[in-house]
Parts: C-alpha cells; sequence; structure tokens
C-alpha cells in the first residue's frame, strides 16, 4: 500500500495504490488523519482512489474516519476515480451516500476550486505524474 500526497492549489490531494485492507487500513487512517491535521484551515482533501484494486469494510472504516476530521474541522472530504470494483464495494455499502465521489481527479479538484483543478500549487509528490491532475 502506498500513499503519497500533493497540493493543488487549496487541496490536499491524497493518492493509494494497492490493498485497502486488514493490513493497511491502520497505516491508511494515520496517514489521511495526519493530513487533515496539518492543514491551517479547513481541510480540503480529494482522495484518489484510481490505485486502489481492493478495499474492505476496514478500509471504508479509515476514509470514514478521516472524512469525519475533516468534517469536524469545517472541511470537506471527496473521493475519485474509483476502479469498478471498488464503486461497487461504495455502492452496496451505501458509502456513495456519505462521502462524494467524483469520476476523475480533476473533476473532484473543481468541485473545490477552479484553481485546484487547473494548476498545483507544489510539485506532484506522485512518481508517475506529471504535475497535472488526471
Amino acid at each position: 500500500m502506498e500513499l503519497n500526497d500533493a497540493r493543488y492549489a487549496d487541496v490536499v490531494v491524497a493518492r493509494l495504490s494497492g490493498r485497502l485492507d486488514q493490513k493497511t487500513s491502520d497505516g491508511v487512517q494515520q496517514g489521511l488523519v495526519a493530513l487533515v491535521e496539518a492543514e491551517t484551515g479547513p481541510p480540503c482533501m480529494t482522495i484518489d482512489l484510481s490505485g486502489i484494486e481492493y478495499i474492505s469494510s476496514v478500509g471504508l472504516r479509515a476514509l470514514m474516519v478521516a472524512a469525519k476530521k475533516c468534517k469536524h474541522a469545517e472541511g470537506k472530504l471527496v473521493v475519485a476515480a474509483l476502479q469498478p470494483v471498488v464503486l461497487e464495494v461504495f455502492q452496496i455499502s451505501k458509502f456513495d451516500k456519505i462521502i462524494p465521489i467524483f469520476d476523475s481527479l480533476r473533476d473532484a479538484l473543481a468541485s473545490f476550486s477552479e484553481a485546484a483543478a487547473i494548476e498545483p500549487v507544489a510539485k506532484s509528490a506522485f512518481p508517475s505524474q506529471s504535475g497535472n491532475p488526471a
């Protein structure tokens, strides 16, 4: 499991890859909560799930904890670019009613601000990215 982060204007993007399950959920939850707590204002976070091939109920819980932290801090958390199997888990568990889902990272960023969707503030921490959201 990998968790990389980058900033696009006023939005923190956390990109996850691998399996989000019992073995990895605690580390992911801690990483996401740390990103939320590092924000000085209301946190705006997009979790890019394009690299997640599997998510279990404990993986969903890790996302829920981060979403609650954002909400408590008067911020917002969304997810983007879910693989079909992950989207199905979100729909079956009704998480699609709790956490907003966007088809692409760009759409998710645009839900926060036009600036976030256009150009990143900091160079992307994503090794395979060119610096622009997909």
